[in-house]
């Protein structure tokens, strides 16, 4: 801003402001522009976890295959979102469907801010086309959940009582290849006091497969915390309705024309391939503006 002023200062002396320099000056104003739009962006990511690792939970609704599938199809997009902006993925737990798609899954979102950026989409996604499992080619209406916590990481202390615990095992399912395993590997465990079931299958190892589970129900513990601690906690409250309609907080249209809306802040695209294919960056700054009350 200070070149650009001294520019104008310039200009005014001299009276000889030239196509050059309108170009100089418009160029310092886009790039002083660019800047603070960054750092305005950044400010609402300043919450207390924001910095943090995502964990990524999806469950479908009720309606067998439809919905099992569009559970599927959200994955995919958060998948191809963390691709695009170089975020690590890790699956921790995932279930096939019966059919297709999947009856739940669980993944990790690893780089900085990965949890600021995701927290806004916890809640119930609404998707409506033709069905590609209906041979009558009608339209149908499915629902699946998505939640997202931050990784609690070793500098935060969750205290977790061993007697609270019910640690069972089972054998890993899956289609085939790394999900199959002929041992009791995975990994079930129950918090007493809460209820919380958390699992995972993904490692051939037990013990791999009871690090990742525990590291989950230490992330869901904090999560539950500070939503009784954190008045912001309503909002992500009132975001965890039942998996119907109704309660959605966004909605993706296939058919009879495109486009997705979020029912929060009323943000809306006409290109919902786009958005299935990752690109939910406006969804994502749209909610961060309405959670800091600027829209």
């Amino acid at each position: 801003m200070e070149d650009a002023a001294a520019l104008v200062e310039l200009d005014e002396e001299s009276g000889d402001g030239g196509d050059d320099m309108t170009a100089e000056f418009s160029q310092l104003l886009d790039q002083a522009s660019e800047l603070i739009e960054h750092v305005e962006f950044q400010m609402l990511l300043g919450r207390e976890n924001d910095r943090l690792n995502a964990i990524v939970t999806i469950h479908p609704g009720a309606g067998g295959t439809e919905a099992q599938d569009w559970a599927a199809m959200l994955m995919r997009m958060y998948m191809r979102w963390a691709e695009r902006h170089g975020y690590k993925t890790e699956i921790l737990d995932y279930l096939d469907g019966e059919e297709a798609g999947l009856k739940s899954a669980t993944f990790m979102v690893s780089g900085d801010y990965a949890y600021g950026y995701l927290s806004g989409e916890t809640g119930v996604h609404r998707l409506v086309r033709i069905s590609p499992f209906d041979a009558a080619k009608r339209r149908h209406t499915s629902f699946a959940s998505v939640s997202v916590y931050p990784e609690v990481d070793d500098r935060i202390q969750v205290e977790i009582d061993d007697k609270d615990l019910r640690v069972d095992t089972y054998r890993s399912s899956g289609a085939g290849g790394q999900h199959v395993n002929v041992t009791d590997s995975a990994v079930r465990i129950t918090h007493m006091p809460t209820g919380i079931v958390v699992q995972c299958q993904n490692e051939r190892s037990q013990h791999k497969n009871r690090d990742s589970a525990m590291k989950i129900l230490r992330s869901r513990l904090y999560d539950l915390e500070m939503e009784r601690k954190r008045e912001e906690a309503r909002v992500i409250e009132d975001s965890k309705m039942d998996i119907a309609w109704g309660s959605q907080i966004r909605s993706y249209v296939l058919a009879p024309y495109q486009n997705v809306k979020d029912h929060r802040t009323r943000r809306e695209v006409g290109d919902a391939n786009r958005v299935l294919d990752g690109g939910i960056d406006e969804f994502i700054k749209a909610c961060l503006e309405w959670r800091a009350g600027k829209t």
